[in-house]
């Protein structure tokens, strides 16, 4: 049967100009949650910071949320709303400022709640209770936080990464400003962009697909292969940026409603282990599942499709001349040299892999010795 779906919050704002949206907000006082310093200066901080002024919004920012946002951020992002009391909080940044911002909220709303794992089954996740509204400005095109129920956060004890999803999670507000993304280096805006891609490729061959997910998937994979190179080689092109942001949030409604695959399953597992990004994480193994999965025909009849969309005659050789173009290694030998390690962890990985909540819906549920096999196979190519 057919889960509910849910496109976006309440409100969704994309297009040149419309981080402008700010001055409509209502509210008293807003957290300003962000990664580093590059939001500063490109002075997109100061344009977010000056509308809120013009809607009589006071703000406060917490900043260097980390790569891989960590529990400890979280709960020390949730102390420092609890002190500022904001009915705003507005994420402005990449995936991990947006992962560890959503996850601030819920334990800001939530006083009572001390461990990430409250939020995991068997528990019930916790409701949301009015008091804040949460916005989300991405600064990248690829994560998709700002249109997705779920987060990845890393237990520092452990260095494992966790994901959790959630409609409760679900952003209430958008602005998806493609000014904001035109300072994204290219190989930022490379290993997004791949992020992206596999969102709306794995939406498209999840167990869950379905005709409107299918619909947002394909726009999104045609609208990547044509704008991510022009991304990539003309960062500062505002209409490229915007094709690329709106295929990115596209891509998020898709797979928000109906889950990913094994491609994320590996590549969270890789960046636990070996700290490899996750967009790169994405875009390295992805070719080499869809080899995997075109063992089951409905995959690989989906595959063809998607190269038929695209003019392409094989879907994953597509994939890898895309790569390419974007200069993103073919495997991980030259990421992690210790081929050694590597090998010392596959087991463990293979095991964490079908662990993974991403693995239910693929088109082929693998074995441990599949996964084995993956893991060996992404290492070298």
């Amino acid at each position: 049967m057919m889960r509910p779906m849910k496109l976006a919050g309440s409100q969704l704002m994309f297009g040149q100009g419309c981080l402008e949206y700010l001055k409509t907000l209502e509210g008293t006082r807003a957290m300003i949650v962000m990664g580093g310093e590059s939001l500063i200066r490109t002075g997109m901080y100061d344009k977010v910071v000056s509308y809120l002024k013009e809607a009589n919004i006071e703000s406060e920012l917490f900043k260097n949320v980390e790569s891989d946002p960590s529990f400890a951020t979280v709960l020390k992002g949730a102390e420092a709303m609890k002190k500022f009391q904001p009915d705003l909080i507005i994420a402005l940044g990449g995936g991990s400022p947006m992962d560890a911002a959503k996850t601030m909220w819920i334990f800001y709303e939530h006083p009572e709640l001390t461990e990430l794992s409250e939020l995991l089954p068997p528990n019930t996740f916790p409701k949301r209770t009015g008091k804040s509204k949460f916005v989300c400005i991405p600064s990248t095109a690829g994560t998709a936080s700002e249109v997705s129920r779920s987060v990845v956060i890393t237990d520092e004890k452990t260095h494992m990464k966790m994901g959790i999803g959630n409609m409760e999670m679900m952003p209430d507000i958008a602005i998806c400003d493609p000014e904001v993304t035109a300072s994204m280096p290219p190989k930022i805006t490379a290993e997004t962009g791949l992020d992206a891609l596999t969102h709306a490729i794995e939406a498209y061959l999840s167990t869950r697909a379905n005709y409107l997910s299918d619909i947002l998937a394909v726009a999104a994979i045609k609208d990547i292969f044509e704008y991510l190179p022009k991304a990539y080689n003309e960062g500062s092109n505002l209409e490229y940026r915007e094709k690329m942001l709106s295929a990115s949030m596209v891509a998020g409604l898709a797979f928000t409603n109906v889950s990913l695959g094994i491609v994320h399953s590996m590549a969270h597992t890789l960046g636990g282990a070996f700290g490899i990004s996750h967009g790169l994480g994405d875009a390295i193994v992805l070719p080499y599942v869809i080899k995997f999965n075109s063992d089951s025909q409905v995959a690989k009849e989906r595959y063809q499709h998607l190269a038929d969309v695209i003019g392409a005659k094989d879907f994953a050789t597509a994939v890898e001349e895309l790569k390419a173009k974007v200069n993103i290694p073919k495997n991980f030998s030259s990421l992690i040299p210790d081929e050694k390690a590597y090998n010392a962890k596959i087991a463990e990985m293979a095991d964490t892999a079908k662990a993974d909540g991403c693995t239910k819906t693929n088109p082929i549920i693998p074995t441990h010795e599949q996964f084995v096999n993956l893991f060996e196979t992404v290492y070298r190519g």
